[in-house]
C-alpha cells in the first residue's frame, strides 16, 4: 500500500500568502492517503516531530530576549535584536515565520483529525484493538492543536480579562478544518477570546478522554521523560491555561493533580544538573523522543545567547539583577551560568553567560553542538503554579508548602519561611523568574502580573563589560500595560486576509 510520506511536512499556511492549495508534504490523492493503522501511526510521527521542533529555539528564546533579564552586547551584531531593544514590528521577518510556522503546524494537524475522525465513523473499518490506537492518536492530535493554539494566543492577543472575553477580533484565527483554498474571501478573520480559549478547552477534553481510555488498557507511558503524551500532560497544560486565565480554582487542581500523582519527583541539589546536561530528571513530565540522527529536527536554544562553537562570543548575557537572585547554595546558579572569556575584537573580558542548555553528549553528531531535547513541561513549573494560585486565593499555608518545597529541592540547606500577603506574592514571582529563565515564560508573566520594566546595566563582576552593552538594551523601557507586550499580527498575513482589516493588535 502506497504510504504518505512521514518525515517531514511542507510548510502549508492555511492563512498565509503561501500556496494555498497544497497538501501536506507526501500525501497522495484522498482515496489512497491515510488508509490503514499503520499509515496514521506514521503521521502521527510528524505530529511529534512538529511538536519538538517548537519547544525549542527562536520559540523560546525570542521572548525571553525580549523581557527583562539579558543584556544584547555589541559582540551580537544585532542578531534578534528587534526583541531585546523593543523594536518588534508587524513587519518583522521572525514574527512572520514563528506565525507562519505555527498555523502550519495546525494545518498538518488539521489535515491528520479530518481523516482521522472520517475514518473511524466508517463501521467495521478498524479493528477493536486498532480503533483504541485510532482514539489515542487523535486524542494526541487534538492535545498539540490545544497547545499551538494556546501558545499562539499568549503571544499574538493581548492579556485575557474576562471583560474582554468577549469582544469581537481579540483572538485568534481559528482553523480547524483542513481545506486549503486560494480564495482569500474564504480566510478567516480573529475569533473571540472566549472563542479561542472554548476550542483549546474542547479539544483539551477530547484528548484526555481518549488518552484516558487507552491507558486503561495500557498506562507503561505514564513515567517521567516520558516521549508522548499522557493524561497528566494534559493537566499539566490546563494548570499553565488556567492560570493565565486567572482561574485559580482549575490551576490549583490540575497542578495537584500532576504534583500528587507519585509519578514524578522534583529533581533535588545532588541531580538537578543532569536535568540539563543529560536532559534526564525525574520532574520532566515530557519529553518528546530526539536522538543524535534526529537532532537536525530541533533548534539550538542556547544558539539565542551564546554561541553554539566556541566560548568567546555571546549575544546576550545575563543582567546583574538576575545573577544576585540566587543566594549561596543555589544549585541554579552553578547550573545555569558560567564564566567566558568573551572577545570584543581582541579584546578579551570575562562574563557570566547563561548556559542553561550546555548540549547533550548523545545528540552531537559533529554538526549539532550544544543542543538539548525539549523539555516543555517540568515538575517545578506547576509547584510555581500552585504557590501562585494558592496564593492568589488566600491559600497562604498551601502556597508556602509549594514555594518551601521546591526551595528545599533548589537550596542547599534551606530552611522553611512562611510569607504573607504582597510578601508571597512576590516570593513566588522570584521564584519562577529563577526557577524558569529561558524557558519562554518570562514575558507573558510580566504582562499577566502587569509589571514595567527597564533593564539594569550595572556590571560590577566586570565593570569592562559595561561599555559593551547596547545602548538601546539599556534604553528600551516598558510600561505595565505595554503593547509590545503583545506581538503583530504579521504585515504579510494582513495584506492577503481582508478579513483582517482593522483587527492588527493596538500599538501596531
Amino acid at each position: 500500500m502506497k504510504r504518505i510520506l512521514l518525515s517531514l511536512f511542507v510548510g502549508v499556511g492555511l492563512l498565509t500568502s503561501c500556496d494555498m492549495d497544497k497538501a501536506p508534504y507526501g500525501s497522495l490523492d484522498d482515496s489512497s492517503a491515510l488508509q490503514s493503522v499503520n499509515d496514521y501511526a506514521g503521521f502521527r510521527n510528524g505530529i511529534y516531530s512538529n511538536i519538538r521542533s517548537f519547544a525549542t529555539g527562536g520559540y523560546i528564546y525570542y521572548s525571553d530576549i525580549q523581557s527583562d533579564q539579558f543584556l544584547g552586547l555589541t559582540i551580537a551584531g544585532n542578531r534578534n535584536g528587534e526583541f531585546n531593544n523593543g523594536l518588534v514590528t508587524a513587519s518583522s521577518q521572525a514574527i512572520g515565520d514563528v506565525f507562519e510556522s505555527m498555523y502550519t503546524r495546525i494545518s498538518n494537524t488539521n489535515y491528520f483529525l479530518n481523516k482521522a475522525e472520517a475514518a473511524i465513523a466508517i463501521p467495521d473499518y478498524f479493528t477493536g484493538d486498532e480503533m483504541v490506537l485510532m482514539q489515542r492518536y487523535i486524542a494526541e492530535a487534538k492535545f498539540a492543536r490545544a497547545y499551538y493554539y494556546f501558545w499562539m494566543m499568549e503571544r499574538f492577543c493581548q492579556q485575557y480579562t474576562p471583560d474582554k472575553a468577549d469582544t469581537p477580533a481579540l483572538g485568534l484565527q481559528l482553523v480547524t478544518e483542513f481545506n486549503p483554498n486560494g480564495n482569500s474571501a474564504n480566510y478567516p478573520g480573529r475569533s473571540t477570546m472566549a472563542e479561542t480559549i472554548k476550542l483549546i478547552k474542547d479539544d483539551l477534553t477530547e484528548a484526555r478522554t481518549g488518552l484516558a481510555q487507552y491507558e486503561q488498557i495500557d498506562n507503561k507511558g505514564i513515567k517521567p521523560m516520558a516521549p508522548y503524551i499522557n493524561t497528566y500532560v494534559v493537566d499539566a497544560l490546563e494548570a499553565r491555561i488556567a492560570l493565565y486565565l486567572g482561574d485559580y480554582a482549575t490551576a490549583i487542581s490540575k497542578a495537584e493533580s500532576v504534583i500528587n500523582s507519585q509519578v514524578y519527583t522534583l529533581a533535588n541539589v545532588d541531580n538537578y544538573i543532569d536535568m540539563w546536561t543529560n536532559d534526564e530528571s525525574t520532574e520532566l513530565i515530557f519529553v518528546p523522543f530526539v536522538d543524535s540522527s534526529e537532532s537536525g529536527g530541533i533548534d539550538n536554544t542556547s544558539y539565542g545567547y551564546i554561541s553554539y562553537q566556541d566560548e568567546k562570543s555571546a549575544d546576550y548575557i545575563p543582567t546583574i539583577d538576575v545573577l544576585a537572585s540566587y543566594e549561596d547554595g543555589d544549585v541554579r546558579l552553578g547550573s545555569f551560568f558560567t564564566v567566558w572569556d568573551l572577545n570584543f575584537d581582541g579584546d578579551s573580558q570575562p562574563a557570566y553567560v547563561f548556559f542553561k542548555y550546555p548540549g547533550n553528549s548523545a545528540l552531537i553528531n559533529g554538526i549539532d553542538y550544544r543542543k538539548n531535547k525539549p523539555k516543555p513541561f517540568r515538575l517545578s513549573e506547576q509547584y510555581l503554579i500552585l504557590a501562585e494560585a494558592a496564593a492568589a486565593t488566600g491559600a497562604t499555608d498551601k502556597a508556602n508548602s509549594a514555594l518551601n518545597t521546591l526551595r528545599r529541592n533548589r537550596i542547599e540547606g534551606w530552611e522553611d519561611v512562611s510569607y504573607t500577603g504582597s510578601a508571597l506574592t512576590q516570593q513566588i514571582r522570584n521564584e519562577r523568574a529563577k526557577e524558569l529563565i529561558g524557558e519562554g515564560f518570562r514575558l507573558n508573566d510580566l504582562r499577566r502580573w502587569g509589571v514595567a520594566f527597564q533593564r539594569n546595566g550595572e556590571y560590577p563582576a566586570n565593570t569592562d563589560i559595561e561599555q559593551f552593552i547596547v545602548s538601546s538594551s539599556l534604553s528600551c523601557k516598558y510600561t505595565a500595560d505595554d503593547t509590545r507586550y503583545t506581538w503583530p499580527i504579521p504585515t504579510d498575513e494582513m495584506e492577503i486576509n481582508p478579513q483582517l482589516a482593522g483587527q492588527q493588535n493596538p500599538g501596531y
